[in-house]
């Protein structure tokens, strides 16, 4: 196998080298002429080491995190080679997540944006059949799937592989994590012998590396060498709290942070505007970017955010790349990136030239192990930052107050005001102090002035015992007597009902498969899931109470390590235990004349 290590440094560093350009890989002017409409000037380090060995028709292995470019390094050189007038799919992507999927399929259809008549598929678990059927009876050149679903298409018979010249494995490792192996080894099987591979992983188990050895033909590998480092210059902190409180949370570092102007990251387009549209509602100079923004819209905003006319961008990953502005002092991740390189991009929006910058990442209980990923990659330990008081907030507020009195008696305009105070206390015989406080009201909403303590919390002891009970997977074993008592979502306060799956301990499942494998084949999202408890042979999930019929139909047939799952509602544990005399008795209700007297 060939080796090839690379340094891979940030995608939307501004610095320039004198590497390789697009045109200097052999990329034609169709897909040269697409790139330069998304923006790219020059490949990454993963796409000038990828691109060449792949366009030869070498196979690849690539060792690369999220977030370094490699989609383009895989998709550029599949769609030069494409023949548009063939109809059954040429190139499959397979991708761990639905989002991957959709994201992937995005992408290939902005690089092919300069070539008539191709046409790019996702297919995924919680979509329906139907717009994944009409999609492949048009022709599909290149399709990006889920493992499950592909495998759901290839046994109904509905997915034609037989003329596949490319296939993808992108986010090995995450795919094995969550159960996946046994699909896509089915599939490299099933495929084409001659057929050109590509593997992008971010690490290299054993299970990877006998993929490869068993389905790749002698692949050139290529290690990207993350350079996850930050700058010293930037005081790195983090709040633990939850999804709820978070805009709560904004608001009080808002009031209490000394800061000149800010990047808020969040994860998606909607997001922006609903979280920009808020902090407005709340008396803070905020507006989002995002991609679909005008350019001229984004220059713009960018523009008030150097002058000073606004102080706080709401923005996602991608609008704020290439973003360079010195007043930046804060960079807040509202929405924890899932990869560490995107942390690195988003906090070095501030600490630029020199200056100082402070970075603050919000923190949900259940992703305090993508904190912990983020520290270990980057070497760096976050400091745990305690949120602002009611009182420090009101403090806060008070002092503001005062600078404004302080700074307007300073104004050019102080002798006509005074003037006219004067002539209205003459007139009014109003004490001096009460006109000034009915001019403070005219400014200032007096009702919400004040931040008012939110209600006392429950006694410590319950309050343990709850979140004791939240935390530990909720257990019926034979013991258990009667029906199960409801339980609610903790995010999105839906009632969830328990369902049996048909793997267990034995089938070596754990939590990451199980979720995985049902929120991309049942279009679930993370927040739908409660307790998990895996048993020798089976496992219990909780899920939405109200799941679709169709849901419940695509579920049945999901996999996980290889093993029909069958979901279907659990019935609850037994009312009470049997064995091989009939129905356990209860001791204390047994005659008397029963019990065994004592040997004398």
């Amino acid at each position: 196998m060939n080796t090839n290590e690379v340094d891979s440094v940030p995608a939307d560093d501004d610095r320039h080298d004198n590497g390789p350009t697009f045109a200097d890989l052999g990329i034609d002017d169709r897909v040269l002429a697409a790139i330069a409409d998304v923006g790219y000037e020059s490949p990454s380090p993963i796409q000038a080491a990828t691109i060449p060995p792949l366009l030869s028709g070498a196979d690849v292995v690539g060792l690369a995190q999220t977030g370094t470019g490699k989609t383009a390094a895989f998709a550029i050189p599949i769609l030069m080679n494409l023949d548009t007038a063939q109809k059954k799919p040429s190139a499959l992507v397979l991708a761990p997540t639905r989002e991957l999927a959709i994201q992937v399929a995005e992408a290939f259809g902005k690089y092919s944006s300069h070539i008539p008549g191709l046409h790019v598929l996702p297919i995924y678990g919680g979509q329906s059949y139907g717009v994944q059927l009409s999609g492949l009876r048009r022709g599909a050149h290149v399709v990006v799937g889920t493992p499950g679903r592909v495998i759901d298409h290839l046994e109904k018979g509905t997915l034609d592989l037989t003329e596949l010249r490319y296939l993808v494995l992108d986010e090995a490792d995450e795919m094995l994590k969550m159960g996946f192996q046994e699909d896509v080894e089915r599939i490299l099987r099933d495929t084409p012998r001659d057929k050109q591979v590509a593997l992008f992983s971010a690490t290299m188990p054993g299970a990877i590396r006998k993929i490869s050895k068993q389905y790749l033909d002698d692949p050139v590998e290529i290690t990207v060498k993350s350079k996850t480092t930050t700058n010293t210059n930037i005081t790195q902190r983090y709040v633990q709290v939850s999804h709820q409180r978070k805009l709560d949370a904004l608001t009080r570092v808002l009031e209490v942070e000394d800061f000149e102007a800010m990047i808020i990251f969040v994860r998606t387009k909607q997001a922006t505007e609903e979280l920009a549209e808020k902090l407005r509602s709340r008396g803070f100079s905020a507006a989002a970017i995002n991609g679909d923004i005008a350019q001229n819209q984004r220059e713009r905003t960018i523009g008030q955010l150097k002058s000073g006319a606004l102080d706080i961008l709401v923005a996602t990953d991608v609008a704020a790349r290439g973003l360079d502005v010195d007043r930046i002092s804060h960079v807040v991740n509202y929405d924890i990136p899932h990869d560490t390189e995107s942390y690195v991009h988003r906090i070095g929006r501030t600490g630029r030239a020199g200056r100082s910058g402070q970075a603050l990442l919000f923190v949900a209980p259940r992703e305090r192990h993508l904190l912990k990923a983020i520290e270990r990659a980057t070497r760096h330990p976050l400091i745990e930052m305690q949120l602002p008081s009611v009182d420090d907030v009101n403090a806060t507020r008070v002092s503001k107050f005062g600078d404004m009195i302080t700074e307007n008696l300073s104004s050019d305009n102080i002798a006509l005001f005074r003037k006219l105070i004067e002539d209205y206390e003459a007139e009014h015989n109003t004490p001096l102090v009460d006109i000034a406080a009915a001019l403070a009201v005219g400014g200032f909403d007096g009702d919400n002035f004040f931040m008012e303590a939110e209600p006392e919390p429950a006694p410590r002891r319950d309050r343990d015992r709850d979140r004791d009970r939240e935390r530990a997977p909720r257990r019926y074993d034979d013991e258990d007597r009667g029906p199960r008592p409801p339980s609610f979502s903790r995010e999105t306060g839906a009632e969830l009902a328990t369902y049996r799956i048909s793997v267990g301990k034995r089938h070596r499942v754990v939590p990451g498969a199980i979720v995985g494998a049902i929120a991309n084949e049942g279009g679930l999202r993370r927040s739908d899931f409660g307790h998990i408890s895996i048993r020798p042979d089976y496992s219990l999930v909780e899920l939405p109470a109200n799941l679709p019929h169709e849901t419940l139909e695509a579920l049945r047939r999901t996999r996980i390590s290889g093993v029909l799952i069958q979901l279907q509602p659990d019935q609850g544990p037994p009312s009470q235990r049997l064995n091989a005399r009939g129905p356990r008795r209860d001791r204390e209700a047994r005659p008397r004349t029963e019990r065994r007297k004592p040997r004398t």
